[in-house]
């Protein structure tokens, strides 16, 4: 990390994640930074200020930004002094569909990251997917599995796939083609496991609405299994049926929101766009 001669000052490289208007010119910006984590910072007369800010105020914008902490109020917020775009992801931005994946995978960082704390890891892996999407080579709909599978490994919530969590038995092993996936738990059972454990009653998602959990073939969770543990230039070798798919979005589309406790609107429009394709 660079730094300014006055220690409070810095610089770091930021993915915008979110802004909102404050009055009549300024915007409260919310960045996830290499350096420093989550952070809120104002930008001040960010709506008429072309030199210090012209082209990086779009979401999802990769900057190199510069911070100030305030000089007299040390409980205020961070003043955001330039911005340098480095990466606008313009194919992102100019398609509906890649936007609302997107949009949905910065609504889950900035729900779950705290205020503060570096988090380099999950910088990189919302840069790197991002940044495979812009690209166009694998399909969105499996770097959004890549995103939120690799997300829930980083952030301590990653359920084990590859065997029935109660008899212990390897998905090769369990005479069924599908398995069952528990919500509340986060853990996979075998259809035998499933009927007989108390687990099997219903939850209330954080909708209100029951979310015990789905249904998931052996071929799909070997899959989400692998492209957790492989490298992310590899990841995309991996060939996804429909199927595949539509299963994998439905288990972590389903568990992230329900384990974090909140509804995602991002994600509400993502279900609109796809519905509409």
């Amino acid at each position: 990390m660079a730094s300014d001669n006055n220690m409070d000052d810095f610089s770091t490289d930021a993915i915008l994640l979110r802004k909102i208007e404050y009055g009549d010119h300024d915007l409260i910006i919310t960045f996830l930074t290499r350096d420093k984590g989550k952070i809120s910072v104002m930008a001040k007369n960010a709506k008429k200020s072309v030199r210090r800010f012209s082209g990086a105020m779009d979401l999802f914008s990769v900057n190199h930004i510069q911070c100030a902490f305030p000089k007299k109020n040390r409980e205020a917020m961070i003043n955001l002094c330039q911005t340098v775009l480095e990466n606008g992801f313009s194919h992102i931005r100019y398609d509906v569909v890649n936007t609302a994946y997107a949009s949905y995978w910065t609504e889950i960082v900035s729900q779950w990251l705290e205020e503060g704390k570096a988090q380099p890891d999950i910088f990189e892996l919302l840069y790197t997917a991002l940044e495979m999407v812009d690209d166009g080579f694998i399909r969105t709909e499996v770097i959004s599995l890549l995103f939120q599978i690799r997300f829930m490994r980083l952030s301590g919530f990653s359920p084990g796939l590859d065997q029935c969590d109660a008899c212990r038995t390897g998905i090769e092993g369990v005479d069924s083609a599908r398995l069952w996936f528990d919500f509340k738990a986060g853990r996979v059972l075998c259809p035998q496991c499933r009927g007989s454990e108390s687990c099997a009653q219903e939850f209330p998602g954080p909708s209100g609405r029951s979310a015990p959990g789905c249904w998931v073939s052996k071929g799909t969770l070997k899959q989400l299994s692998w492209i957790n543990a492989v490298e992310m230039a590899r990841a995309g070798r991996i060939k996804f049926s429909s199927v595949a798919i539509q299963e994998g979005e439905t288990l972590l589309e389903s568990f992230i929101p329900f384990h974090i406790g909140r509804n995602f609107n991002s994600l509400k429009f993502l279900h609109k766009m796809r519905s509409e394709i």
